[in-house]
């Protein structure tokens, strides 16, 4: 690969493939690979004083595209504004450097897709906690005029202090008119969380979107599937647009309450203070710490690959996560209309976790 070079203050950044030296992204010091995919690499990193951060560092080969440095740009900015208790905080980034690259705060954690695949469903208490964190995120975000519209299972990292909603590459503001397709023409986003008018009417995707895709993350955590399940993207699109979702498994005392979230029409789901209200009624109250630190412990990686061991690819894996992760490598999770070519396969559309590639999938 070529040498990462830094525009800002601090030591030049370097990259070498052999172990051994130093590389830094701006100021810091990058010591092992979180995750390596589509867009870039995510690696473990510290700052001067010792604060573990997750850095992204954008392929050399994406840095060449303007549509790739757009969508970073866009990336950082709604990950800047959207930085609080319910996300991963962005420390420094370099959108415009020679190979970009930003720093979020490390959360330990594993995502919830990774929580499911070793556990299984959550538990209802689990749920409703679950479904009150990322209300309470979603409420979050939107108030600064964001909306995420990729919210699945593997952007939710589960800390012992509450769920965080991660992954912001292809986020924008609610009142932006922006299409959702690149310049390459291609849908972006997890069909299977997808609300139906971002298939429709993707100009029109404001915050309800993310409140469908609140509800399928939901069903999938009850029952381990999503609630528009089938091997191929094209059915899923059609069932999630045409089709009434498949509750089956999920606690009955929440099935009114999801199906709202996942009606077709936009002004038909609630709010998230709605979606947080009607939980406090169910319940007299509930704590959001949903999951210990010591149920956390277990996805805590005893050895990380040290910086100079990735091999990146240019379409497929996952760009590993902000703040965190569990392994080292993961597939891609975003479909790009290009069927099963990421050279990964995709499993089951339902499970969450293995999509088509994308042109780039983002983590910090």
């Amino acid at each position: 690969m070529a040498p990462l070079r830094d525009q800002g203050v601090g030591p030049q950044a370097e990259w070498h493939e052999g172990r051994g030296r130093p590389q830094y992204a701006g100021q810091y010091r990058l010591e092992s690979v979180l995750g390596s995919g589509g867009m870039g690499v995510v690696y473990l990193a510290r700052s001067a004083s010792g604060l573990r951060l997750a850095v992204k560092v954008v392929h050399e080969e994406h840095a060449r595209v303007s549509e790739f440095r757009a969508r970073f740009r866009q990336e950082v900015a709604a990950a800047r504004r959207v930085s609080g208790a319910f996300t991963a905080s962005v420390v420094d980034a370099d959108p415009d450097a020679e190979r970009p690259w930003m720093a979020t705060l490390y959360v330990q954690g594993p995502t919830l897709a990774e929580y499911g695949k070793r556990n299984g469903p959550l538990s209802p208490a689990k749920l409703r906690r679950l479904m009150a964190g990322l209300a309470e995120a979603l409420r979050d975000i939107h108030r600064t005029g964001v909306v995420h519209r990729d919210l699945k299972p593997s952007n939710v990292l589960l800390t012992a202090e509450g769920p965080k909603v991660i992954d912001f590459g292809i986020s924008r503001p609610s009142d932006s008119d922006r299409n959702l397709r690149t310049e390459t023409g291609k849908l972006i986003g997890t069909p299977p969380f997808m609300a139906p008018e971002q298939f429709q009417r993707p100009k029109a995707v404001g915050p309800a979107a993310d409140v469908f895709a609140l509800g399928s993350v939901l069903v999938h955590a009850a029952t381990g599937r999503g609630p528009f399940d089938s091997d191929s993207p094209y059915i899923v699109a059609y069932q999630v647009v045409h089709d009434e979702a498949d509750l089956a498994g999920v606690p009955e005392d929440l099935v009114p309450l999801l199906t709202r979230c996942l009606a077709k029409e936009p002004g038909d789901r609630p709010t998230p203070d709605e979606i947080m209200a009607e939980l406090r009624e169910q319940a007299a109250s509930y704590d959001t710490q949903a999951f210990t630190a010591d149920e956390l412990e277990a996805f805590i990686p005893e050895q990380r690959e040290p910086v100079g061991a990735e091999q990146p690819d240019a379409y497929g894996g996952d760009a590993g996560r902000p703040g965190g992760g569990s392994r080292a490598r993961r597939p891609a999770d975003r479909y790009d209309g290009h069927g099963d070519g990421d050279g990964h396969g995709t499993g089951r559309t339902g499970t969450g976790e293995n999509r088509t590639g994308d042109t780039g999938d983002n983590r910090t």
